[in-house]
């Protein structure tokens, strides 16, 4: 059995937050350099290079890649044969306990914008700390613990969506609605866009599965040819609705669509959408 103590999360959630919002990662990166070699609009050209310099300040001068250094998801998979280990002078805390912490130590020492309120529709107060973060934890196989951060930007996240589709839909039904979700979403989430879907599960799973999608590389392919394809179909259709790097026109709409599917009732076909703009902050850990 492998044990992880406290403070070994809250260190290692406290530098994901603040890499995560400081560095563009190297897939995403790549994508924008690949997007600028095959993008005929010349404003958009223009604008992929902004994105990229604006990354390489970001980074060299450890600052945000953006002031909306949004709501902290993190992913975190247990393994069975790891242990958590509170702190002695807190022996109830818990892993939660241990990631809030993180985020709290990352967003003040990162000097990253906090943009939690405590309650959704009456004072609307700031808790000051970007926490609460949102949690999704799983036990896995195995000795090691995964946690995975994601600093999501309100703008993005506001172009959600979810359709409980009829069993009976096509794939084109389907794709058909996705593309004018993201069509939708446009300039106002800040594309280029990376696109999670999540089909099939429930309500609840289907949404968290369109999320868990963005923290996949962009170089790879559903495990599945079906669905494989279905991504590269997504893509260029989505590219080809011409909005744009940023809604100023061009063929680079979207870096990469990634599906994730669950099984579902006989009776169902749920699909979610969740979009990620082309700030697309994330970072993974290994414990």
């Amino acid at each position: 059995m492998k044990t992880i103590d406290y403070s070994t999360v809250v260190e290692t959630v406290k530098e994901l937050c603040i890499e995560s919002c400081y560095i563009l990662p190297d897939d995403v990166y790549m994508a924008i350099w690949n997007a600028i070699k095959t993008e005929t609009n010349d404003t958009a050209k223009d604008i992929l290079y902004k994105l990229l310099e604006n990354a390489d300040i970001a980074k060299n001068e450890k600052i945000p890649l953006c002031q909306d250094t949004g709501l902290a998801i993190v992913f975190v998979e247990q393994g069975s044969k790891c242990l958590f280990a509170p702190p002695s002078n807190d022996p109830d805390a818990t892993v939660f306990d241990a990631i809030n912490e993180g985020v709290k130590q990352g967003y003040d020492q990162g000097l990253l914008r906090k943009s939690v309120v405590a309650e959704p529709m009456n004072k609307r107060l700031n808790t000051k700390t970007n926490t609460p973060a949102v949690i999704h934890y799983s036990i896995t196989r195995g000795d090691q613990l995964k946690i995975s951060v994601m600093c999501k930007g309100g703008g993005c996240e506001n172009k959600s969506a979810f359709r409980m589709f009829n069993p009976t839909a096509s794939s084109d039904d389907v794709c058909k609605w996705i593309i004018q979700a993201v069509k939708d979403a446009g300039a106002n989430a800040c594309p280029p866009f990376v696109v999670g879907v999540g089909i099939g599960g429930d309500f609840e799973q289907c949404c968290l599965n369109s999320k868990k999608a963005l923290l996949r590389n962009l170089g790879d392919s559903n495990g599945d040819p079906f669905y494989a394809a279905l991504e590269t179909r997504l893509l260029t259709e989505i590219n080809k609705c011409g909005f744009g790097p940023q809604g100023f026109g061009g063929d680079t709409s979207a870096l990469g669509v990634k599906i994730e599917t669950a099984p579902c009732h006989i009776a169902s076909l749920p699909v979610s959408v969740n979009i990620e703009c082309h700030a697309h902050r994330h970072k993974h850990a290994l414990l």
